[in-house]
């Protein structure tokens, strides 16, 4: 809070012999005090640190007093022409270490957590990819392992319909019975692997 000003030139010349203030009469103790206070080396030791010419407000105030009292045409806003208000240099208490170190810890902390919110929607998207990925290489494998089946199927049936029909020609001499044996043949040849092929997609359908 502000409770000194910086004396103006008009101030001072006017507390100087020959002064405007010298016709007024001011009390000893109030010429001596403001005379004390425009000086320009402090001498005491209680004086704020500050520039030179500075002059409490108790004393203007005592200064204006004692003008209203004489009526004199000399104002108070005359004499302060040129003068400042005086504001000190406020001087920041020292933190504490212990604060400090705290709230630089938790800075730490809040940067690492948001880190990780960050690091965990990538990696996230990242799963997520890699999972679409994975499922897709598991159809085709599926795909893949179904078309091989099938094809199995079929050559395993066409090679025992060939394998009794050129075998039949030993015990049959007719080409009716011959084709009659090889698609008998040929059928349970079928069934058989039917049905082992309906076992191997059931496990494979389990697994999925």
């Amino acid at each position: 809070m502000a409770s000194y000003l910086i004396a103006g030139e008009r101030l001072v010349r006017a507390l100087a012999p020959g002064g405007e203030l010298e016709p007024e009469q001011l009390p000893r103790k109030l010429r001596a005090e403001l005379e004390a206070a425009v000086e320009k080396k402090h001498k005491g030791g209680d004086r704020p640190r500050g520039p030179a010419r500075l002059v409490p407000f108790r004393l203007v105030r005592d200064l204006h007093q004692h003008l209203r009292e004489r009526d004199s045409t000399l104002y108070l806003h005359e004499l302060l022409e040129g003068s400042e208000i005086y504001l000190p240099e406020v001087v920041k208490p020292p933190r504490n270490p212990e604060l400090v170190a705290r709230l630089e810890k938790i800075k730490i902390q809040l940067a690492n957590d948001e880190y990780k919110r960050i690091t965990r929607n990538v990696t996230c998207q990242d799963s997520r990819h890699g999972g679409i990925l994975s499922d897709l290489g598991k159809e085709v494998r599926s795909v893949k392992a179904v078309v091989i089946t099938i094809f199995n199927f079929i050559v395993t049936v066409a090679a025992a319909f060939v394998c009794t029909y050129l075998g039949s020609q030993y015990i049959f001499t007719e080409m009716a019975s011959r084709i009659l044996a090889a698609v008998i043949v040929a059928s349970v040849v079928g069934l058989a692997e039917l049905y082992v092929m309906v076992r191997v997609m059931e496990g494979e359908l389990g697994e999925i």
